[in-house]
Parts: C-alpha cells; structure tokens; sequence
C-alpha cells in the first residue's frame, strides 16, 4: 500500500526573515526615506515620522532637533573657550546660564584630568596593573580633590605602596573635616553588605583591592571587547551597568585596552529620559540601538539642518557622547521644552554655569592622534593673533 504523501509545508508569505542584527557590535540598516505620499518630496523630519525599512515607523518629538543644535552650540562654546575668547561664549540664554557638560565626554575637566595627570604620568608606573589601580582609585571618588588629598598626604600613588589603613586614615580625616570625597556626578553604592566596612570609602577600597586580587587588569588587557570588559566589571559588588560602562570608558582612555567607542554603549538613567523626551515612538529600537542611529546619522542630520557641527580635531561623536548627550538635552529640555515630560518629571536644573578661572590645555589619548592636531591649531592661532595685533599696531 502507498504512502500518502506529506502535505508540502506552506511558506508564510512575505520576504524570508533576514539575519538578526546586534545593535551592540553592528550598525543598523539606514535606508532612512521620510514618510511622504506619492509624488510628493522628502518632508523634514518634524513633520513626518522617520521610516526605517524593516521595522517600525520612528516618531520624533521637538527635543530631537534640540538634540543636535545642542551639540553644535555646545561644541562651539567648547572652542570659543578653548582659543581663549572672552565671555559671553553662547547667545543661548540656557547654555549661558546653567551647567552642561561637553559635547565630547573626553573634553570635559574631569576626564581630561584623568588623562593627563592621571593615566599619562611620566614619574609614575606604567604597568597595566599600576595604570589601572590609578584609574579605579580616581573614579572611585571622581573628584581631582580627593585625588590631590591623597598625592599630597601619601606622596607617589602606587599599588606597590597601598595601604589599606593609610588611605583609610587620610580619607577618614578628610571628612571629619567636613570636606567631601565624593563627586556628586556618580552615586556610588554604600557596598556595606558585599564588604562589611561601616563606611563607603572602605568598602570602595576593599573593592579595589578585590579587583587588584583577581588580577582585573590582566583581564581585561586580554578582552577582545568593550562589551566583554564591561561585563567583567559588571562582575563586580557594587557595581551596575552605569559604572561599569563608564570606568569601562575611562579605562579604554589608557594602553590597557585598545576598544573602539563605536564598539558598545549603555544608557544611563539620564540619557534614556532625554531619549524619552526625544522620540515619541521608537518603533521598535531598543535604547542602545537608538544611541547607536544617533552616532550614524550624525553627518546627514547636522546638514539637513544647516548646522556647521566642529568635531573634535577630526574625531566623530562616538556612541559615549551620544548617550552622554542625551542625558544634557534631558536637561536642557526641562527649561527649553517644559511641556516634553521625562520619566523622571524632572522640571529644573540643579546646577548653574560657573566657569572656571584657569584654562584647560587639553590632552587626549596619544592612540587617537589628536594631540599633535591640537598643537598645530594653537600655532595657527598664535601667528594669526600676532598678525592681527602687528596690523593693529
């Protein structure tokens, strides 16, 4: 007797699945035509929702648009400093009047700082564990005064010479002073319950030491990835994916690793609430794959718009200063666009501009090749500033 045969196993219709994109380590597909109806032209982004081909309508709100001339007034005051010019740097009255950080993490006085006196120290040692030590010491309390406190009371810091009880003591006696250790731009976690210290700098310590034990820097000299160095930080008492992301940054800054910035991110808390402020609907995209649409666009929206963006001496936004802005335009839009809720609800912003006295040279990684652009532009300068004054004379 024959068989029957098996029914043939319907297709579904449509176009086969394509291969599944991670937004972490590829780029998304940027096929990006604006919803128009027929025969009629590309339409601005405000007016109609993005279209992404295979997925979701994109919908955008205003703070979009404020995104991207935030950056390019942001950077332009980065400059107007920079060469030396005098105040007012910004006809925004917002910029002018209250706190934001640069539009390149990397610029801003506490990163650069790090890198400079921190990380590239010529009297210091220059080992991978010696570099890193310095490194999670510094970010630990992110604040150059704590660090200063403890080159001024410990002279050289170095692994080597670590003390519990001496870094202890000068600390401890730092803030029965009333001085504060701490940085109020990162919340470090208490750590009682994972070190048993009654105070967060011995605990943070002994979080340190823990990582110094299990040979961390080795580690993570060996990772083929950001993401795989953000993970074993994550590893971590203490620390969520916020902190790991960033010291992952700060130590990505330094010869231990060799990452790309494009290669990984992670939203803080304040970059997703200016992402919720900027896209009405994210069709689909998760935050980080939004992030990553932000650093890929950035050329063809600062043209779009007519906006004359000045890099970094040549160097893109790169995913950091994506999500880094997101979290500035969440505050810029508490005063710019009050009636745009966050998650938070947030309506003021804390903290006004005050500007300090001294300049910054600024000094980047030697890897990114920005140091030597950055001394012939302050040559170009001085010739040209001493040409202007020699006519005016």
């Amino acid at each position: 007797m024959r068989k029957k045969p098996k029914p043939a196993v319907k297709r579904p219709c449509g176009r086969p699945p394509g291969p599944r994109i991670d937004a972490a380590t590829a780029p998304l597909p940027l096929d990006l035509p604006f919803a128009t109806r027929a025969g009629e032209r590309p339409r601005p982004i405000g007016s109609a929702p993005i279209v992404l081909r295979h997925l979701a309508p994109v919908t955008v709100s205003e703070v979009y648009e404020s995104y991207w001339r935030f950056a390019v007034e942001r950077q332009a005051v980065f400059f107007r400093r920079a060469r030396g010019e005098t105040r007012p740097w910004t006809d925004n009255a917002v910029l002018a009047t209250y706190k934001f950080t640069n539009a390149y993490r990397a610029s801003d006085r506490v990163s650069q700082y790090l890198i400079r006196y921190v990380i590239y120290r010529d009297d210091l040692p220059g080992t991978p564990r010696e570099v890193f030590f310095r490194i999670l010491l510094f970010k630990l309390f992110n604040k150059i005064e704590t660090w200063e406190l403890l080159e001024q009371a410990l002279g050289p810091i170095t692994f080597e010479e670590y003390r519990f009880v001496r870094y202890d003591e000068v600390l401890a006696r730092a803030m029965r002073a009333g001085r504060r250790i701490y940085s109020a731009a990162y919340i470090m976690p208490p750590g009682s319950s994972a070190f048993g210290q009654a105070a967060k700098h011995q605990n943070n310590l002994l979080l340190l030491e823990r990582m110094m034990a299990d040979w961390l820097p080795d580690k993570l000299a060996q990772a083929r990835s950001m993401q795989e160095g953000f993970e074993k930080l994550r590893a971590y008492p203490t620390i969520g994916n916020f902190l790991a992301y960033q010291y992952i940054t700060d130590i990505n800054y330094s010869e231990i690793t060799d990452f790309s910035e494009m290669d990984f991110v992670v939203p803080g808390p304040g970059a997703r609430d200016g992402l919720s402020k900027c896209f009405a609907d994210p069709g689909g995209l998760n935050e980080p794959e939004l992030i990553r649409l932000m650093a890929d666009l950035q050329e063809q929206e600062f043209e779009r718009l007519g906006l004359d963006f000045q890099s970094l001496w040549g160097r893109r936004l790169q995913l950091i200063d994506c999500q880094n802005l997101f979290c500035e335009v969440d505050k810029y839009a508490r005063v710019a666009h009050p009636h745009i809720a966050g998650r938070t609800g947030r309506m003021r912003i804390k903290q006004k501009f005050e500007p300090t006295q001294a300049p910054i040279e600024f000094f980047y990684p030697p890897k990114w090749k920005l140091n030597e652009k950055i001394r012939a532009d302050a040559e170009t300068s001085a010739h040209a500033l001493d040409a202007t004054r020699a006519i005016s004379g």
